[in-house]
């Protein structure tokens, strides 16, 4: 037998071998099969077509009488709030896509401007803090390289403000100001919570780096159990400055999530059928016609997801900076994330 039909067949025995009680598949053991780990059997599972499927399902119309109980289900499930929704009659949303990606009304999340930066959007604060030794933290205890998750460094012809010094480590050469600390914040967004993300503060983007990875449930509970998830799946990172250096935010998709947009990047196309693991692609915006890249004001609608993911903010500020967070909290967007 070869080796290839081994492990086609061990698939339905492993998840036999964690689905029956007693261990009942144990014996087949002492003869020299062993099982898939749990996070193997995990990431051979085709997230990427099973989410371009749903992405499918979401576009199917619904008819209008089947619209309210369906929507009222994912309502009760996920604790919608609907009051907040620009259009609040559930007939008006065609499928569940646009349902995913409904707007707020606009005095439903005040911007505060007293802070510098804000929540760019709903969720829970998985993480917060300086990064250390190059890596970030995605759950508690469980971290990521900061160089894998960003990919190499962007050229500095490609950035408009002063060349970094040159660092012995990643880090540091993320660092552009003297005193200053690099700083990150995890955000999870749940399948109730508002879709669309903002920009967290005044700066400008220079660049995006799309990975089209894996589409791996971003759940809190599966982000302690898999080390480097947010490295494994797709993501868009956006890169630029701000008053104090460099700045990002990343996009991170998960299951049923393939479908990244962001506003002012159509050339931008997320969870494609084709993809090489590990690849990236790279956009500069900066041209011979804008110098300066795209100019975001603090609380301007950035781009959307469909359901619901992970944004990831990386920066870097002036060592007073302070985080005004509590790991597990909730936070909408509007709120005051940290100040100087």
């Amino acid at each position: 037998m070869s080796r290839p039909a081994l492990k086609i067949r061990s698939w339905p025995l492993t998840i036999l071998y964690y689905l029956l009680p007693f261990g009942a598949l144990k014996p087949l053991t002492r003869v020299g099969w062993r099982p898939m780990s749990r996070v193997a059997l995990y990431k051979s599972v085709p997230t990427r077509l099973l989410s371009r499927a749903w992405g499918r399902l979401n576009q199917v119309e619904l008819p209008t009488w089947l619209r309210k109980p369906v929507y009222s289900l994912y309502i009760w499930t996920f604790g919608v709030n609907m009051k907040e929704a620009a259009v609040e009659d559930l007939h008006h949303y065609r499928n569940l896509s646009e349902f995913f990606r409904r707007k707020l009304k606009p005095q439903a999340r005040p911007v505060c401007c007293v802070h510098s930066v804000i929540s760019p959007s709903d969720g829970k604060i998985l993480n917060f803090g300086q990064v250390k030794n190059c890596e970030v933290e995605q759950v508690k205890g469980v971290t990521y390289s900061l160089e894998s998750f960003l990919g190499p460094r962007i050229s500095t012809e490609e950035m408009h403000f002063s060349q970094a010094p040159t660092g012995n480590s990643f880090q540091q050469q993320l660092v552009t100001k003297e005193g200053n600390e690099l700083y990150h914040c995890v955000i999870y967004l749940a399948p109730g919570d508002y879709h669309c993300f903002h920009s967290p503060t005044d700066w400008t983007v220079s660049h995006r780096r799309h990975f089209p990875g894996s589409l791996m449930s971003v759940n809190p509970g599966v982000a302690r159990w898999i080390k480097e998830l947010f490295c494994h799946n797709e993501r868009v990172v956006l890169t630029g400055d701000w008053k104090h250096g460099f700045f990002s935010l990343t996009a991170v998709g998960a299951t049923n999530v393939g479908s990244i947009r962001i506003y002012f990047d159509q050339d931008l196309h997320t969870n494609s059928p084709s993809y090489s693991k590990g690849s990236y692609n790279d956009f500069s915006f900066i041209s011979n016609n804008n110098k300066e890249g795209i100019p975001m004001r603090k609380g301007e609608h950035l781009g959307e997801f469909n359901l619901g993911s992970t944004i990831v903010l990386i920066f870097e500020a002036p060592k007073d900076f302070k985080f005004n967070l509590k790991a597990g909290q909730k936070i909408r967007f509007g709120e005051a994330l940290g100040s100087l």
